[in-house]
This record gives C-alpha cells, structure tokens and sequence, in this order.
C-alpha cells in the first residue's frame, strides 16, 4: 500500500512539473510532510504513536488515535472492532508505564470519565499510589520489554495487514494480477519445452532401440530370426507412417519401458542435484562434534536457538522470501541506493533486475554474450546499472528502459573489470580492470606469489569519457574490492597484494596505504562514522583500521572459512565446486553497529561492541540456505532492514527485520 501511494505522488509532482504548477507543487510537499497517514507507511504511524507517547502528549496522543479510527478502522468490520478496542487500551496502557508518578495521576484525571466504566481499567486507577508498581504482580508484566514489544509488533503486523485489505489504489492488484499472467505463462513456456524434450528423446530412443539386440534373442535361432524380422518390419512401418497391430504392441512396450528409464533418470538427477548440502552436512557431522578453539561456533549456536537471546536480541525476523530465478552460483547481489529494486548476477554471465516489494517480481533479464564479472547501481539516477565484462567493457544500463545505453571500452591490456563504485554524486565512477589470470598457465610449473597486475580508473558518467588513471604504489596491481565514503571525497580499495589504498578523492591521489592482510583483500567498507575502515581478507582475518593512523588496527577477529571463502560445494563421488569471493562479504545497518556476514547456511549478523579488546558477538543467524552463501547485502532505506544473502546454489534468501530499540 505505501509503495502505491509512492507512485501515485511521484506520478502527481510529474505532472505538476511538466504543467508549471509549482505554487500547487509547494502546497502538496507541505501536505505530505504534515500528512498524519504517513503515505500508509507503518512504520512511519509507529514512529509517530511512539513520539507522542515519550513526548507525554496525551491530547496528541488522543487526537491521533482518533483520526486513526474515523480514517481507517471505521472500514473494518464489525468484528474487528474489539481487536482495535484492545489495541487502543493496550497504547493507553503502553502510555502509562512509560511516564512518571505525575503524568500518571494526570492521565487518570483527564480519563477518568471515559475509563472508570470499562472493567479492564477498574484496577489500574491504584497504579499512581503503588511505591513500586513495576514489583507489583498484577502490574509487573506490563513493566518487561517483552510486552512493550509484542504490543509494538502486534501493532505493527495489524496496520500492515489493515493496508493491505483496503484496495483505496489498485496498483499492488494489478501487478499480482500481471505477475500471475507472467508466472502462467512461463509455466506453459516450461510444459511445452518438457514435451518437445519427451518427444525427442522418444525419437532418439526409438532409434536406439531397433539397432540394439535383446540379451534374450540368442536362446534359439528361429526366436532370434522372428525378433528381428518384427524389428526391420517395425522399422519400415516407422519410415512408412503405416499401422500394424502387431508393432504397435511392440511399440508400446518399448515406449513404456524408455519412459520409465526416463523417469529414473530424472529422479536421479533431480537427487543429485538436491543432496550434495545435505551430505556434506552428514559428512560434516563427526568434525563438528570434535571441539574448536574459535569462540563463533558457540555464538552461532545461540543465535540459532534464538530462546536465549530473546531478551537483548537487537532484531526481529518478521518474514524470509526466496528469490529461484537463477540456475548458477551467485557472484554478486545488490540492492539500489531507493531500497526497491534488486540486481543479481551468476556465474553463468545472467543478470536479474526484480523488486520485493509490494511482492517479489522480475523486472528485467540481462544475458551477456560477453563473461561479466561485476555490477555497480548508480546513484543518480538509480535506474541505471553499470555491468562490467571480462573482455574489457563496461555498459550503462537502463532498468526501466530495458537496453544498453552506452558500452565502454576500458583497455585491452586489462580485460577482467573486477569492481565497479558509483559516486554519491552520480557524475563518475570507479572502475577496477586487471589483467588475465594466470591459472591458466602450464601446470607443471609452480606459479609464483606475484599478483596479478591492474589499473584503478575514473570516469565521467555524463560525457562517458576517461577522467584519469590513479597511480597505484609501489606497483600496478589489481583491485579486488572499492568503495566510497558518503560524499565521494574518500575512495578505499583492497587489493590482490594485501594492501589497502585510501584515495583523496579532491587531489585525485592517495592519501595513504597500508599492508593490511597477507593474502588478497577481499572486501572493505567505510564504517558509520567514517574514522575506520572493515576489511576482510584471505587469511580470514575481520580487521578494523583506524584512517588517521596509518596502518593502525582498531581490533581484529578471526572469522570461520565459510565468512572469507573461498567457498566450497560438494557433491557426489568427490566433486567440488569452488568459488572466489567476488560481491560483498559484509554489510552494516543502518546505524553501524551491527555487521551482516556470510556463513554455510545463510546471513549471520554481529553486534560490533566498543570494549578493549573489540569483539564481535553473535546476535542473529538468518538461516535458510542449503548451501554456502557467497554474498551479502543490507538495505537499510526503510526502517524495516532487508537482508539479502546469496548461495552457490544460486538462492537468494529477501530477511525482512525490524530493529528493537532500546
């Protein structure tokens, strides 16, 4: 519901624009900052009860609820009414604990009128003159946060259903309405690929068999002359399109033993397809059962009973979607900077656009001729998609549009474009390109340490020309990982050397570098407050460093392999998939003070603590995969956060969760 009246006021300030009415255009921008429906955001509404209710105003308080109910409960039925009379008592009540001795006794004063008759009020008037009604049995329970936030929640999940069922603006209806078309006929696209499959491969098996001889032929010649006579005559009858009784028997029985074997064969693939995350689970079982010196397995375990942490879990998993449509291993996952729109990458080169919400729908399909290594979402305007190739390319693409505006080329000399970083500003971008690898070489001959040579450019998205090249000390290498500051004046990167770079984004040159991990950085990114910098490397190493102290560390924490990679995939007889970090290890909220990683069977989140030594504590494990996710990303441009977490087995598990606060 609040995304369609997104669009509908988006819709209306265009218009406005494109007419001159920009007098009309101020006075709605000033209705909608004081609109009390919030554009049917709920969130928004409970910011708005809470404020109220910390501010103690009770006639805002009062005032607010009752506009709530002539504008949106009055449409409910009549059954609902009780469950919104005892929302409004429990908000009365969630008023009262929360305010002191005077504003307890005013409450009780203004309200003494209009709850004196109600009997779930009749033994609460004794509250103001209780020493210690937090002590007090029949009060105590309203004094604990789990009541404070299950009322919140229960709130919370009524107003988002109450939306829902309204239908004032059909745009969410038309879009399930599409959306299913979509899925029918893809459903239909499917059945008919299916059938063609069975008929060409009953075809192929028809050939098959009549030059095959059964074993039981060679018991007796004149057996074996009067099979195969039936066999050359079900072959020309085949030719000649004739009907004979005699071969459509054997015809039949053929068909229905190849079907069978069909049948088996897709059973056995559809197994072997869906078990090697259970296996290497059962193969894993001995090894977890023996101890291990890391402190993070008994976090995980506590964050994944959830029971303990009840009291000071920092978040709420309110829902968990899937997104299937890829086929392949996940390389990268991102969300826009507006928080509406997704882009996803495989291994397979095949990028999907789609948005979760109001509902999970695929926007557009990219399929590359080209490999693609890496994708970036612009920020101005952020329908625009930058995809890098490992030919030496990278494209500008219009989401909305559904084509390629421009194609650049890079260099030749280094074709692989390994990372790409839009500026806050939108008007240029960093490109990471690096030359071939070299595990392509001879085996034979044992490959030195020696990284793998690259260049860092800048460019202009408007005039899409190359503004300059950053000189990368003490040697041109490849940058595996860059990322921006809030206003572009600061550029990080990691590379393939283990150095991190810090870049002066007004001078263009670096301000700083540091030996930071022994192997190659696999990801970095600015911390909240933009005095540190996170990296992950591959000596599985989380380091905080401090950028006004070059080189200094801020803490270091060790975390399991399957948070750095590379990550691995078995299967049956020995087989392994296995994959280089490329998108994203880590992602904060919107606050900075908790890190989203990846783990072997979905997203763990930590809670960064300011203590000597810093550590990380383990608060909530996501869940959810069967096999190991690659990629993180945290969409913190609603108050609701989204989690996005990727798999090798190309799953990309949408965690919606709502933040406690304390």
């Amino acid at each position: 519901m609040g995304s369609a009246v997104e669009r509908t006021d988006e819709h209306v300030r265009e218009y406005l624009i494109y007419r001159g009415f920009t007098s009309t255009l101020k006075h709605l921008d000033n209705d909608i900052k004081v609109d009390k429906e919030k554009g049917f955001r709920v969130d928004k509404i409970i910011d708005q009860l809470q404020q109220l209710v910390q501010n103690f105003d009770l006639l805002g308080l009062k005032e607010y609820w009752l506009y709530l109910d002539r504008r949106l409960f009055c449409r409910l039925e009549d059954v609902y009414r009780t469950t919104v009379n005892k929302l409004r008592t429990s908000l009365y009540r969630y008023y009262v604990i929360n305010g002191n001795v005077e504003k307890t006794q005013e409450f009780f004063q203004k309200q003494a009128s209009e709850l004196q008759g109600q009997a779930e009020w009749r033994d609460w008037f004794i509250l103001p003159f209780v020493p210690a009604p937090e002590l007090n049995p029949a009060f105590s329970p309203y004094f604990s946060r789990q009541w404070a936030d299950t009322f919140l929640v229960s709130l919370h999940n009524f107003l988002s259903v109450l939306f829902q069922c309204m239908h004032i603006l059909y745009f969410d209806a038309e879009v399930q309405k599409m959306t299913s078309v979509m899925e029918e006929n893809e459903q239909l696209r499917q059945l008919l690929f299916a059938l063609q499959t069975d008929q060409r491969d009953q075809r192929d098996g028809d050939q098959v068999v009549h030059h095959k001889l059964p074993a039981y032929e060679t018991v007796q010649g004149k057996e074996v002359k009067q099979l195969s006579n039936q066999t050359l005559t079900s072959e020309s009858t085949i030719n000649q399109s004739s009907n004979q009784s005699t071969n459509q028997s054997t015809t039949n029985q053929s068909s229905h033993s190849r079907h069978k074997r069909i049948q088996d064969h897709e059973k056995e693939r559809k197994e072997l397809f869906s078990k090697p995350a259970s296996q290497a689970e059962k193969k894993a079982e001995p090894v977890e059962a023996e101890p291990e010196p890391a402190d993070f397995s008994n976090s995980r375990a506590v964050a994944e009973g959830g029971g303990g942490l009840s009291a000071e879990q920092p978040f709420i998993k309110l829902s968990q979607e899937e997104y299937g449509e890829h086929h392949s291993s996940i390389m990268h996952c991102r969300v826009d900077c507006s928080g509406r729109r997704v882009a996803s990458l495989d291994v397979d080169g095949v990028i999907k656009v789609w948005s979760f919400n109001p509902i999970m729908q695929t926007k557009a399909t990219i399929m590359s001729k080209s490999p693609l290594l890496s994708l970036e979402w612009a920020t101005k305007p952020d329908r625009l998609l930058l995809l890098g190739s490992g030919v030496g390319t990278v494209r500008l693409y219009d989401t909305d549009a559904k084509k390629n505006l421009y194609e650049m080329n890079i260099d030749d000399t280094h074709p692989r474009i390994l990372s790409l970083a839009c500026s806050p500003s939108g008007s240029s971008f960093v490109c990471s390109a690096a030359a071939p690898s070299r595990t392509g070489s001879v085996e034979s001959v044992p490959r030195l340490p020696i990284p793998v040579s690259g260049q860092l450019l800048l460019w202009d998205t408007k005039t899409v020309k190359q503004q300059l090249q950053f000189s990368l000390e003490p040697e041109p290498v490849a940058i595996n990982c860059t990322a921006f500051n809030h206003n572009g004046n600061l550029l990080v990167t990691g590379a393939a050397d283990g150095v991190i770079r810090l870049f002066d984004m007004q001078r263009y040159d670096s301000a700083m570098s540091w030996r930071a991990h022994d192997g190659e950085v696999y990801s970095v990114e600015f911390s909240y407050d933009e005095n540190t910098v996170f990296s992950i490397g591959e000596d599985g190493k989380f380091v905080q460093w401090n950028i006004h102290r070059c080189g200094v560390k801020q803490s270091e924490q060790v975390l399991p392999q399957d948070a750095t990679g590379p990550f691995v995939l078995s299967g049956y007889s020995g087989y392994k998939q296995v994959q280089v970090p490329r998108g994203r290890l880590l992602a904060f909220d919107s606050e900075g003070q908790h890190v989203l990683t990846c783990s072997g069977s979905g997203g763990l989140i930590y809670r960064l603590t300011n203590g000597e030594p810093a550590a990380l504590e383990s608060v909530l494990s996501l869940g959810g995969h069967k096999a190991p996710v690659v990629t993180v990303d945290w969409c913190s441009a609603v108050d609701c956060g989204t989690c996005l977490t990727a798999s090798m087995d190309g799953k990309i598990k949408l965690s919606t969760l709502l933040a406690q606060k304390s």
